[in-house]
């Protein structure tokens, strides 16, 4: 099915966010873990950018996605700042306290946050506080393994273990925004969140 996306906004300030409408889907991580790509590779076109440079995201960027031949969005995605990246922490940190933390706490059609983590390294602290903070939040949310083309049939499978023991009860994807594995989980995934979101 052909997906067709386009740039939306950019907001770093709550008057900025787009009005409330179909169900959001937030894609959450460290610098570097390669949410702009996990992006690109479900909707299959160049709509992120992508940058060698941690930190290069400072704002939550909003894009309209549609299945063709619908005349309205399906979903929205947003791709929030990283964090975890020592020179720029501070201030990112003192984004996330000025609008992430606010659009993660209040927004009313936030329907799905996509924890992502490179399941090359081992679990990081700052990815299980971000866990912690969506579940104590009550934000339904699944943690997308990145970067697994990376790791070949036994690394794989403990990475996914390792990850698996890590966050306990969070339900896991691996992925590859090169060669497409995970893609069509995922965005089973998001579409049961979406349509749930929908009729209730």
């Amino acid at each position: 099915m052909r997906i067709l996306a386009r740039f939306m906004l950019s907001a770093s300030d709550l008057m900025h966010f787009p009005a409330p409408s179909v169900p959001e889907i937030a894609f959450l991580g460290r610098s570097n873990v390669g949410k702009s790509s996990v992006i690109n590779a479900l909707v299959g076109t160049k709509l992120a950018r992508t940058s060698n440079t941690p930190g290069r995201t400072r704002s939550i960027n909003f894009y309209e996605v549609r299945k063709a031949g619908q005349p309205t969005p399906e979903v929205l995605f947003a791709d929030l700042p990283g964090y975890g990246y020592a020179k720029v922490s501070r201030e990112i940190s003192e984004d996330w306290a000025r609008f992430v933390d606010p659009y993660l706490h209040q927004r009313s059609t936030l329907a799905l946050c996509l924890a992502l983590v490179d399941s090359n390294i081992p679990p990081q602290e700052s990815d299980k506080q971000l866990v912690e903070f969506l579940a104590a939040k009550g934000r339904p949310h699944l943690l997308v393994a990145t970067k697994c083309d990376r790791l070949s049939g036994n690394k794989l499978s403990q990475a996914m273990q390792t990850l698996k023991e890590a966050y306990k009860g969070t339900p896991i994807v691996a992925f590859s925004a090169k060669t497409g594995v995970g893609k069509d989980e995922l965005w089973n995934q998001i579409r049961s969140v979406a349509s749930k979101a929908q009729a209730s």
